[in-house]
């Protein structure tokens, strides 16, 4: 809707229907409708907004092939917008940095930095190729008259190209806003073609800041869908992280920002920012010593902008009315578009190659057959136009005249016009003179084969149609590649990544717990975000969020940091019922709760009192005394209770009868073992992580406290107690293991000092936890070649030697002993290994792994042991290049 087609408002209250509340109703409408459809919402036809058409159309009045002052072209783009400069400057701005239809030359800004672009005076534009091939053809556009009158412009572009799912768009207007994500130039044309022959396809947004994004929501762009999208970090090496590629829509400046910010809430732990950004981006973060680097990754992830969620909602313009629909309908759409507007320029061309043979006709009849002779004797221009049309009867048939046998007459594709004999009277005596009848043949020829080329064109139009997207394809999709990789997120829980950056303190008899009360008493470390629990001698709970000083309840006996979904934390208690007087005892777990909330853990008397207490996180058994008072006629006054005899129930149970007479103290005599049972955990390989899902390799149970080995392509190892929470170097891990007092770690390496390969296995004697111990030589060149938890490992391995290509095969456990750590191992000779492969039998993890894995987990199992992970595993080939 042009501004020139609003209709008139009356500004008099009293002649508008309904007075001044039906005024105001019509001229928001108005206003609504204004806003929507001439400001901030694409056209479906050619993906543009009015003020980038009217830019675009400008471009192309001026283009003479130079650039041209984006002053100069703001100015002109006026006369068509109804609008500042300073919106047509943006708009003008934007498109720019898009690098898709305007090429552009000066300072246009830096959308990776955030920078402004110069002034309008000192940058210039102009159409690129690109913008010329798909985006005009004053033949098939639809025109109106400008805002004042003066002018005339496109209603809409004739856009033979996906431009709005291309550039991407996003506006607000009045109730409505639209958000459509930019797609991969390659993608949509490949795309455009399935679309055209029927099949099926997938479009997922493409940004030129790179990064990552997780497409899992994206739900076609439409209303409700999100994408997560992720910067690009390296880790170049154990105290550096580098940001080389942005989320969409994030500058240098705010991510760094927002880094601080972290850094400043404790949610991180940062040393240093480095901004190196120039034609490339890095940002360089060092870490403070004893702050892990992959721990560190995640946070950042978790609280900056590294990490954001969008939310796309795909809206356009069709018939003066908002369309919502999803990415994949407007391809479809687009492309039928472009099919449409192709056969129009294959009409016109074929409505201009018929006329163009129709003239060449008339002039050939009229100068062969010496037509112009028989006007010599006309005395007017009347008189001469008859005479011509008689003339030109002789010796041509219209589609109105009767066919005869012996007609020799050339016929006509459209019956003679007063306006082609006026023509033939226009031709100069040189061109009579100078006439070719070979040539004129010739161009007759050429012109009918250009028709029938049109003609079979316009038959197969799908296939023609689909030739214009494979030509766009090969002129402009070089260098259009996807920069955007497409993966899927692991959720990052915010607990198990955020920095320990505080002390949780109590004040049990006033029931406060807190960061901020350093006087009380300590509990442990915890973070600004952490959930904290609380139970109270009146037999009530309470789970809070942290801060400096947060009440609870009164007279706490317990206060910890609370996880949600935490099923091994048990909960053991003694309590009176006020009413009987009864003791009763219960074991529970917390796994979810509603935040402040006061939860009563007993019968629900104010008066019932909690006589004992005790939390486990394993699910640990325990035995208390119990003394009843002196008083009481019970006849055994001191006795033994097992928490063992309970089963773990919720929150919400009653819980057993423990005595029936009056309690005077309950004391822990010795806390047993996990009623739980050890827990089934397996490790992905590939992303570092335990679970208790079957993902990965099967580890086997474990208890609290046992110890699981990680094993390193740097030649290290490392001891962890096992931990759910716990996220190892994926990418760098070799194998993984639960910790046995047997375990021997073999391995093959170049001993870079000596120029050695050398074999050596050990025990592990080491005892630090979460510490890397290095088990080859430190020697700059010494290399992993293959490292092994197997009991009996045998590889087979090939090297040159005299500069003959050899290969052997060795049972490790025969060729050498097991040794200390430290033990620099036994030579295997005085060469680097080409190639190494191990067979043998499988250890026994991984039997355990097929003993107590489902078929499914089994799959998942060994697919995870595979070379695509980087992991070194039996019946594995490892090549090595020197």
């Amino acid at each position: 809707m042009s501004k020139s087609k609003v209709k008139a408002i009356s500004l008099d209250p009293e002649k508008s229907n309904g007075g001044l509340e039906g005024m105001y109703k019509e001229y928001f409408l108005d206003y609504a409708s204004y806003v929507i459809l001439e400001r901030a919402v694409p056209a479906i036809e050619d993906g543009l907004k009015p003020v980038q058409r009217r830019i675009l159309h400008t471009l192309k009045k001026i283009d003479d092939g130079r650039y041209h002052k984006v002053a100069n072209v703001i100015g002109q783009t006026m006369q068509y917008h109804p609008h500042g400069d300073a919106a047509i400057g943006a708009a003008l701005v934007n498109l720019g940095q898009k690098d898709l239809l305007i090429d552009t030359q000066g300072n246009w800004g830096n959308y990776i930095t955030g920078d402004a672009s110069a002034a309008p005076r000192y940058i210039e534009a102009r159409l690129t190729k690109f913008a010329l091939d798909v985006a005009f053809n004053a033949k098939t556009t639809e025109w109106q008259l400008s805002y004042d009158g003066r002018n005339k412009e496109p209603i809409t572009l004739p856009m033979k190209f996906p431009l709005v799912l291309a550039q991407g768009v996003e506006g607000i207007a009045v109730g409505l806003s639209t958000k459509i994500l930019p797609h991969n130039f390659v993608e949509l044309i490949k795309a455009s073609i399935k679309a055209l022959e029927g099949k099926r396809f997938k479009l997922y947004p493409d940004f030129q800041t790179g990064g990552k994004i997780d497409v899992s929501e994206y739900n076609q762009g439409k209303r409700g869908g999100k994408v997560k999208v992720r910067a690009r970090i390296e880790q170049r090496d154990k105290k550096t992280l580098a940001i080389t590629e942005l989320p969409y829509g994030v500058t240098t400046g705010n991510l760094i920002d927002s880094i601080l910010k972290a850094n400043d809430k404790g949610k991180i732990q940062i040393k240093k920012v480095i901004d190196n950004t120039a034609k490339n981006v890095e940002i360089l973060l060092e870490l403070p010593s004893g702050v892990s680097a992959e721990v560190t990754l995640e946070a950042l992830y978790a609280f900056t902008n590294c990490e954001i969620s969008i939310s796309p909602n795909a809206v356009v313009i069709a018939d003066k009315k908002p369309l919502f629909c999803g990415v994949d309908d407007l391809l479809k759409i687009s492309a039928e578009n472009t099919k449409g507007l192709l056969k129009k320029e294959l009409e016109i061309q074929k409505s201009e190659l018929l006329e163009k043979w129709h003239a060449v006709s008339l002039e050939k009849i009229f100068i062969e057959n010496r037509i112009y002779r028989d006007i010599e004797e006309a005395e007017s221009f009347e008189e001469v136009l008859k005479i011509i049309d008689k003339g030109l009867r002789k010796y041509v048939k219209t589609p109105g005249d009767k066919a005869t046998k012996n007609d020799k007459r050339l016929k006509l594709k459209r019956e003679i016009t007063e306006e082609d004999i006026i023509k033939l009277t226009e031709i100069k005596i040189k061109k009579i003179s100078k006439y070719n009848k070979f040539k004129t043949d010739e161009l007759l020829k050429s012109i009918e084969d250009e028709l029938k080329q049109v003609n079979y064109d316009l038959k197969h139009l799908t296939e023609y149609a689909i030739a214009y997207f494979e030509r766009l394809l090969e002129k402009y999709g070089k260098g259009k590649e996807r920069k955007t990789e497409i993966a899927e997120f692991d959720t990052i829980k915010a607990v198990a990544v955020v920095a320990k950056n505080a002390k949780l303190y109590v004040n049990r008899k006033e029931g406060f717990i807190g960061t901020g009360i350093k006087k009380d008493e300590f509990i442990s470390e915890c973070s600004d975000i952490d959930d904290i629990i609380g139970f109270t001698k009146q037999g009530t709970m309470r789970v809070v969020r942290n801060g400096d000083k947060v009440f609870i309840g009164k007279n706490l006996l317990h206060a910890a940091v609370w996880k949600k979904g935490d099923e091994r934390t048990t909960y053991n208690m003694i309590y009176i019922d006020a009413k009987s007087g009864r003791a009763y005892a219960k074991r529970f777990n917390v796994t979810s709760i509603t935040r402040d909330k006061e939860y009563d853990l007993t019968t629900g008397d104010a008066k019932n009192k909690v006589v004992y207490f005790a939390a486990h996180p394993n699910g640990e058994t325990e035995t208390v005394q119990i003394q009843l008072t002196p008083g009481c006629r019970a006849k055994k006054k001191v006795f033994d209770f097992d928490f063992a005899d309970l089963e773990i129930k919720g929150r919400g149970s009653k819980g057993n009868i423990v005595t029936k007479w009056p309690v005077r103290k309950v004391t822990q005599l010795e806390v047993g073992e996990s009623s739980l049972g050890a827990v089934e955990v397996w490790i992905d390989l590939t992303s570092g992580r335990l679970n208790k899902e079957g993902h990965g390799k099967y580890l086997g149970e474990f208890e609290s406290g046992e110890m699981i080995i990680t094993v390193y392509k740097n030649g290290t190892y490392m001891l962890s107690e096992f931990n759910f929470d716990k996220k190892y170097d994926g990418p760098n891990l070799i194998d993984a293991e639960k910790l046995y007092e047997e375990t021997v770690l073999s391995c093959v390496y170049y001993e870079g000092e000596k120029g050695w390969t050398m074999v050596k296995r050990f025990h592990i004697e080491t005892q630090s936890e979460d510490v890397y111990t290095k088990f080859i030589s430190h020697h700059k060149s010494s290399k992993l070649y293959l490292a092994t938890l197997s009991e009996t490992p045998v590889v087979k391995f090939s090297y040159k030697k005299n500069n003959q290509k050899q290969e052997e095969e060795i049972d490790l456990s025969e060729f050498i002993g097991v040794k200390g750590w430290k033990a620099i191992g036994n030579k295997l000779g005085e060469y680097k290994i080409l190639k190494i492969e191990e067979h043998g039998e499988e250890d026994k993890s991984v039997s355990k792994s097929v003993t107590k894995s489902n078929d499914a987990s089994l799959k998942d199992n060994k697919g995870n042991q595979s070379k695509k992970n980087g992991i070194i595993n039996p019946g594995d080939t490892i090549e090595f290049d020197f």
